[in-house]
């Protein structure tokens, strides 16, 4: 189980399992905009508090324009306040191998969480879960300028 604590007075706690929130990833897919590659993808970002951002992959006829299922759900994060509390990320892709993050989210995730627990899910929802520091070994953050 995935446990997230609520700040508030009352001291409550909230659970979602990992499967929870590799499920909150698939159901992700029906937003993507994937005309190019026809692969959706969806991510689901849990922060401590028990919140849940989503998102999906938008695909752009400008290639280099496209936007990740993580990255969107980093961008949604950040854009409502939550910066230091994010504590697991699912990806969930419908390939037959799992859907690992490109480059790009992994510096972008790193940044804000070097900590992050990542599950990488699969078409069957079977997924692997390891920490950022092994998809991003020895990664450049906020620390390493000084």
């Amino acid at each position: 189980r995935v446990r997230s604590e609520i700040r508030d007075d009352d001291q409550e706690e909230a659970y979602m399992t990992d499967q929870e929130l590799v499920a909150r990833a698939f159901s992700m897919h029906r937003f993507s905009y994937a005309p190019y590659s026809r692969f959706p993808v969806g991510a689901a970002l849990l922060c401590r508090d028990g919140t849940v951002f989503t998102g999906c992959n938008v695909e752009n006829a400008a290639f280099g324009s496209t936007i990740c299922a993580e990255r969107t759900a980093l961008l949604k994060a950040v854009s409502e306040g939550h910066r230091d509390d994010w504590t697991t990320l699912a990806i969930a892709g419908r390939g037959q191998d799992y859907c690992w993050p490109c480059g790009s989210c992994r510096q972008m995730l790193y940044e804000f969480a070097p900590g992050l627990t990542v599950l990488v899910a699969q078409r069957d929802h079977s997924f692997v879960k390891l920490p950022l520091s092994e998809l991003l070994t020895h990664g450049f953050g906020p620390k390493s300028l000084g």
